[in-house]
């Protein structure tokens, strides 16, 4: 599985850091509500104060979704050479 990060600024100034968040195709079932969970996760990271730095996008997930899609997504794919 491969992972992205995101690094922003809040409206305070903090430098915040989003880590684990997957990268998906278009054509993946899960690509919109991972949309969708990140956008959520971002803007309220964006609009309030925050007391650490650095968020991790796959324990936010653990929490807000059904734990059998959070294991679809997450487990580890093995990829073999074309």
């Amino acid at each position: 599985m491969l992972y992205k990060s995101f690094e922003f600024k809040n409206i305070y100034g903090q430098k915040v850091k989003v880590v684990d968040i997957p990268v998906l195709g278009i054509e993946d079932r899960h690509y919109f509500i991972i949309q969708v969970r990140l956008q959520n996760l971002v803007s309220s990271l964006y609009e309030t104060p925050q007391p650490k730095s650095c968020y991790s996008f796959r324990d936010y997930v653990k929490r807000k979704m059904k734990w059998s899609d959070f294991e679809e997504i997450f487990t580890l794919r093995d990829y073999k050479n074309a």
